[in-house]
């Protein structure tokens, strides 16, 4: 529905700017003088961004509240952040370790995510600083939609970067699962930002201090998005190359020590903390602990070209299901129909990206240019900005696998060239009409309304529908997980649960996920493997409150294990009483709840 109000806003729009293109002109102008004025404040801009980003998402608290963790990745970057923020790298694997596997994680040489580094430590500095990671996932959203300003600075004029910074503070800092989940994507974006802002300073100002920019930025992208960071790497390098090599003597002595010097020096610097965090967790400097994982539990591969490698040995029937059934499914979809993954990929991109209003600059831009579309009139600008994009794109339809915060390190140029687009249509004039300026005003306008509709309208949260990634799609889902280890949480003593799954369990919802010590935990999650094993199991945390949970139930029901023989394993409290369910717990006594503003993750 919203994205059918924000169809028909595009259309409205487009019926006024050329039925009444004059219209609201005498209010929007002094506007526009304003906006104008404050965007040559050029660090105040890049500030007042990234701050509006922080404050709106914390005014939506009350209806959108901090997020729980329910997709695989996001537990695996909570692990990850949970592990640096005990001073770790990794963890030593458990002595117990066969019932707490798990999707997106590796359990041996050592117990760690297996994702790269640069996600779990934004959200490890949350969870040390303000007590829950989510913090860090607010922290880098606002970080990204500030730097997406400064990016722009150095591009286009500074009303257009006000600009882009405003509609990426609406698109991306509000409603997004960027803002709204663990998943990722605003630091990569950072990333980014780093590097392509840094590009166009280091040719005019040739400054030390630009390319140790552009160095972090290469550090923040090969720590979270080094696949596609790569394919983004390969025409900024290339940029750099050609540019030195046309300058003369001098400035290539000056632009040696000021810049090729310190980049490389960080690159290097980059590459060796990389290997050395990949020794420590996978044991080998230039094994990373995503091909422990796929080296495990994944004999399915990422390209459709490729073929099926040895179906590992599985200890858990639900993980053999996940990767046989629908990981499976989906490396045979890609075989099979190719050009229908190419689609629904672009359908993916243009929905959370683009959207209905900001493709009205973008199918315009053609048309407005004044001598036509090619390669040669669209300026040297918009020329490197499409062909960064069209690499990472490219990089990111060959494999089977696509997500928006995937390719989130070519997001600043996108903005860019969404910009681009719109100053030019800015200056069209068809049959003399100012029809472009209107286009131009309604844009803003529109995202505005959206932002305002999508905070009035419950479908924008809705816990029980499923949503295709949009920038007003967050990921909120219906998990009683949460609600469990809140009610654990409040009771005295530690907690071991059982996950018991049915025969048509759904892997996608998976509820065995622990933090990095797990002996220490307050709760402790781990499958059921049988009478036999889960004794030894209870054994081993013999100090530990035994629940049974059954995730698949109508209502899921947090009971007292009982072995095989019909007697209760679970330790006798008089403060607790027979069943607990997820949202009441029946007890003879009050407990003392944990008084935390926020709620931590296990």
């Amino acid at each position: 529905m919203l994205l059918l109000i924000e169809c028909g806003l595009v259309v409205v729009a487009l019926m006024v700017a050329f039925i009444c293109p004059r219209l609201g002109a005498r209010w929007l102008q002094p506007l526009e003088g304003y906006f104008a004025r404050l965007s040559r404040r050029r660090a105040l801009s890049v500030v007042l961004v990234g701050g509006t980003a922080l404050a709106l998402r914390l005014l939506l608290l009350p209806i959108l509240p901090i997020p729980e963790p329910a997709i695989h990745d996001e537990f695996s970057y909570l692990l990850a952040a949970d592990t640096f923020a005990h001073g770790r790298l990794t963890n030593p694997p458990h002595p117990m370790w066969i019932h707490f596997e798990t999707f997106h994680e590796i359990q041996q040489p050592t117990y760690a995510s297996m994702y790269y580094p640069a996600q779990g430590l934004f959200l490890a500095f949350g969870q040390v600083v303000f007590r829950n990671p989510y913090w860090g996932v607010w922290l880098s959203t606002g970080m990204m939609c500030g730097a997406i300003c400064w990016m722009l600075q150095g591009w286009l004029p500074p009303p257009w970067a006000l600009l882009g910074g405003v509609l990426a503070v609406i698109r991306l800092g509000t409603f997004s699962y960027w803002m709204n989940s663990y998943w990722g994507g605003a630091v990569a974006t950072l990333g980014g930002t780093l590097v392509l802002g840094s590009l166009p300073r280091i040719k005019r100002h040739r400054r030390m201090r630009d390319a140790v920019l552009m160095g972090f930025g290469f550090a923040i992208v090969a720590n979270s998005r080094p696949y596609e960071g790569l394919f983004f790497a390969l025409p900024v390098i290339a940029a750099l190359v050609f540019w030195m090599g046309g300058a003369n003597a001098q400035r290539s002595r000056i632009s040696l020590t000021r810049i090729i010097l310190p980049l490389s020096a960080l690159l290097l610097l980059t590459a060796v903390a990389m290997g050395y965090y990949f020794w420590r967790v996978t044991g080998s400097p230039v094994r990373t602990p995503y091909q422990v994982n796929v080296a495990t539990y994944n004999p399915v591969p990422y390209f459709p070209w490729q073929a099926m490698k040895a179906v590992p040995e599985y200890h858990h029937p639900v993980m053999r299901i996940y990767y046989l059934g629908w990981t499976r499914r989906q490396y045979e979809f890609g075989r099979l129909h190719s050009l229908f993954l190419f689609l629904l990929k672009n359908c993916r991109f243009w929905l959370f990206f683009v959207g209905p209003v900001l493709a009205i600059p973008l199918f315009a831009f053609p048309v407005v240019l004044p001598h036509g579309f090619s390669l040669r009139t669209i300026g040297p600008r918009a020329r490197f900005l499409m062909f960064v994009c069209g690499s990472v794109l490219l990089g990111a339809l060959l494999p089977i696998y696509f997500s928006p915060h995937y390719i989130a390190p070519i997001t600043c140029a996108m903005y860019a060239l969404i910009m681009i687009s719109i100053q030019s249509l800015r200056r069209w004039r068809p049959w003399g009409k100012p029809s472009g300026i209107t286009l131009v005003r309604a844009i803003p306008v529109i995202a505005l309304a959206m932002l305002i509709l999508c905070a009035l309208s419950p479908a924008a949260r809705n816990e029980l529908t499923p949503q295709m990634a949009t920038w007003y799609s967050p990921i909120t889902v219906n998990t009683y997980r949460a609600r469990i280890v809140t009610q654990l949480s409040a009771q005295h003593g530690l907690h071991l649960v059982i996950v018991r799954y049915s025969p048509d369990h759904v892997p996608v919802n998976e509820w065995v996920f622990n933090g990095a010590d797990i002996d220490q935990s307050k709760v402790v999650w781990a499958r059921d493997m049988g009478a036999d094993q889960n004794s030894e199991l209870i054994r081993y945390f013999k100090d530990r409150q035994v629940w049974l949970v059954e995730p698949d139930s109508a209502v899921p029901k947090l009971s007292p294990y009982l072995d095989d023989g019909g007697f209760s394993t679970w330790r006798d409290d008089p403060n607790v009483r027979n069943v607990a369910r997820t949202d009441v717990v029946k007890q003879s006594q009050p407990t003392k709840l944990l008084r935390q503003l926020f709620q931590p993750v296990s």
